[in-house]
């Protein structure tokens, strides 16, 4: 936005000049520093800096005027019937976060970062002079992380069947050469789209088995490896053991957006 206002008050003041109209290319080039002051996102920006800049763009208003004897009004807006976003100060959100945090410590009850992360992007608004959360805007992190969480454990429940059938056709076979390749490289494709799912949604200890299984099929697949039928074994207990881990740590987050979500203020 202040782009714009940015190029729109040069190109005014530009025409001015062209056109020989002294008081509105004054104006507008004196409303450039209040521009920057705003653009910056970086910077500590306070209302009154908004405020210089409404103003200055009002003496560009009253320029153009006088000089052109027509009067710049804004057509009349039908007031929005949305009600405003429910805000909470920053610093409240903060101690509420920081509460919950230490509830967590004492009762070993979060096994999850979500807590610590949300701590985190509120410290830094706090850092960066943001007064007032949205309230829309929390809810909204929250949802996100569930259906990112459940979609993840969906796609890891659906694939579970193809893995496991692959690694008893392995353990049956004996080695890589009497499996079908395209069934090995299907394997291969599935597993490194459930490693790279697991990033997706920061499942660490996923996203490291995933990653073993997927430098192993990968080896057997290329028949550099020859695998014996008790390695296929503890593969396969790994992989249920990892679809259980995977069950309880969605719960966990699940523990956690309900424990953030309690603490929250009702929205009025």
């Amino acid at each position: 936005m202040a782009q714009t206002i940015k190029v729109g008050v040069t190109n005014l003041g530009g025409s001015a000049a062209t056109l020989k109209l002294s008081d509105v290319e004054r104006a507008s080039f004196s409303a450039l520093p209040f521009v920057e002051a705003v653009q910056d996102p970086s910077a500590r920006i306070s209302t009154d800096d908004f405020i210089a800049l409404c103003k200055q763009l009002g003496h560009i208003h009253g320029a153009l005027t006088r000089a052109t004897g027509v009067t710049f009004e804004a057509e009349d807006v039908p007031a929005s019937s949305e009600d405003p976003p429910t805000m909470i100060p920053t610093k409240e959100f903060l101690t509420l976060l920081r509460g919950l945090k230490d509830e967590g410590i004492t009762s070993n009850a979060f096994h999850r970062n979500l807590v610590q992360t949300m701590l985190a992007q509120a410290e830094g608004l706090m850092e960066r002079g943001v007064e007032q959360c949205n309230m829309s805007s929390i809810h909204e992190f929250l949802e996100r992380s569930a259906e990112g969480e459940q979609g993840f454990l969906d796609v890891v429940r659906q694939e579970l069947p193809h893995l496991t059938a692959i690694i008893q056709t392995l353990k049956a076979s004996g080695d890589a050469l009497s499996t079908p390749s395209s069934d090995l490289q299907n394997a291969v494709e599935r597993v490194a789209q459930l490693w790279s799912a697991a990033q997706q949604v920061n499942a660490s200890h996923a996203m490291l088995f995933f990653m073993g299984l997927h430098s192993l099929l990968t080896i057997v697949t290329q028949h550099r490896m020859l695998v014996g039928a008790t390695r296929y074994d503890a593969i396969q207990a790994r992989l249920d053991q990892s679809l259980k881990g995977i069950e309880e740590w969605a719960a966990n987050g699940r523990m956690e957006r309900i424990a953030i979500q309690r603490v929250l203020p009702c929205a009025s």
